[in-house]
C-alpha cells in the first residue's frame, strides 16, 4: 500500500505478475517545515544580539559567548529532533497499516478456505481428470491409426522381404521430439528470463522470456517462479524491495552438490523481518501457497543442478540477483531448506 509520502510512481504489471512498488520522497514536508523554522530562528536570533545594547567597555566574555551559542542553536537542534521523531513515527505507522492490511488478507484468506473446506482442492482435480482424459484421448487415436495401418498392410499384396543385416537394424529410430529439434537456450536468455521483464516496454526481457518458454524445463521453472511472484505480491512483499546478502557462486556450486546445513546457510540472505513474518505466516495457513511454494522450490533446485555444471562464476553470480533466485533465498529460509 502506497503511505502518504510516497510517489504515485506508475506500477506497471507485466504478463508475468511482477508490479513496480512506488519509492518514497527523499524530503518530504516535516524536512521542510523543519528547515523552514530553523532559518526563522536563527534570523530572530541574529537580529536580537545585533541590535541588543551591549556595554562600550565589556571585554570577551566566554560564558557568555556559550551562552549565547547555546540559545541560536539550541532550539534549533530542539526542532531537528522533533522533525526526525515525527518521520521516523509517520513511518512506523504507515508499515504497521501496511502490515496489518497484509494480516487482515491473510486472515480473510484462511476464513474463506476454511469455510470452503474440501471444495478447495476440486479445480486442481478437475484439471488431473482433463489432462487424463486427453491423455487417453490420443492414447486411443494412436491406437486406432496403428489398427488402421495393420489392416492396410494386410490387404495389400505380398512384397518380398529385403534382406536386413544388423546394420540397417541399428538405423531405426523412433520420430523425434520437437524440443529436441530446437536449438538449446543460450544462458544468457536464461538468466534474462528468469528476472522477468522490468517494464512493458521492455523488448529485451520479453525476447528471452519467449526463447525461454520454448524449452520445457526453462517454462516449468518460469511458470512455478510467475506462481510465487503473483502470491507474494498479493501481501505487498516484492522482489525489488529485497537486498539480501549475496553468496558467494562456490556456496551456489555446493547446494547443487547436494551440500546442505551451515555451508550452505549463506544462501538464506533475506533480512527483511516484514517479509520473512509474512511469508512465514501464510505458508503455515494458505495450503495454496504452501504447494505453490515447495513446487517452486523444487524446481529451482533441479533447474539449478542442471545449470551449474557448464555456468560459470559470472553466470552463476547474475543468476542469483534474479527475481526468480531471491524469491528462492525468501522462501528457501521460511521453509528451511538451507538448514
Amino acid at each position: 500500500m502506497s503511505g502518504p509520502n510516497e510517489t504515485d510512481s506508475t506500477a506497471r504489471p507485466t504478463p508475468v505478475g511482477i508490479y513496480e512498488r512506488p519509492r518514497r520522497q527523499t524530503v518530504t514536508n516535516i524536512e521542510v517545515i523543519a528547515i523552514g523554522l530553523s532559518v526563522i530562528w536563527v534570523l530572530l536570533a541574529v537580529m536580537f544580539f545585533v541590535v541588543m545594547p551591549g556595554g562600550e567597555d565589556a571585554g570577551f566574555d566566554g560564558a557568555g559567548f556559550m551562552v549565547t551559542l547555546l540559545a541560536i542553536f539550541m532550539p534549533v537542534a530542539m526542532i531537528w529532533v522533533a522533525a526526525t521523531a515525527a518521520k521516523a513515527s509517520r513511518i512506523m505507522r504507515e508499515e504497521s497499516l501496511r502490515l496489518q492490511s497484509a494480516i487482515d488478507a491473510i486472515r480473510q484468506s484462511y476464513l474463506t478456505q476454511q469455510q470452503r473446506g474440501a471444495v478447495s482442492t476440486e479445480p486442481s482435480v478437475a484439471k488431473k481428470l482433463e489432462e487424463i482424459a486427453e491423455t487417453t484421448k490420443k492414447t486411443e487415436t494412436a491406437l486406432a491409426t496403428f489398427s488402421t495401418i495393420r489392416r492396410e498392410l494386410r490387404s495389400a499384396p505380398a512384397q518380398p522381404e529385403p534382406q536386413t543385416t544388423a546394420e540397417d537394424q541399428g538405423r531405426l529410430e523412433l520420430g523425434t521430439p520437437a524440443e529436441d529439434l530446437s536449438p538449446p537456450l543460450a544462458t544468457a536468455d536464461f538468466i534474462r528470463a528468469l528476472n522477468f521483464p522490468e517494464t512493458a516496454e521492455d523488448e529485451e526481457g520479453f525476447t528471452a522470456l519467449r526463447r525461454a518458454l520454448k524449452d520445457r524445463n526453462a517454462a516449468q521453472m518460469i511458470q512455478a517462479a510467475q506462481d510465487v511472484l503473483t502470491l507474494l505480491s498479493q501481501d505487498g512483499i516484492y522482489m525489488d524491495d529485497l537486498r539480501p546478502d549475496m553468496a558467494r557462486p562456490e556456496i551456489w556450486r555446493q547446494f547443487a552438490s547436494g551440500t546442505r546445513g551451515r555451508a550452505v546457510a549463506g544462501l538464506g540472505g533475506v533480512r527483511d523481518r516484514s517479509s520473512l513474518a509474512l511469508t512465514a505466516g501464510r505458508m503455515k495457513q494458505d495450503p495454496i501457497f504452501r504447494d505453490a511454494a515447495h513446487h517452486f522450490l523444487r524446481k529451482f533446485d533441479r533447474i539449478l543442478v542442471e545449470f551449474e555444471p557448464t555456468a560459470s562464476d559470472a553466470d552463476i553470480s547474475a543468476l542469483s540477483e534474479t527475481r526468480t533466485a531471491r524469491a528462492f533465498m525468501l522462501l528457501g529460509r521460511v521453509a528451511g531448506t538451507f538448514d
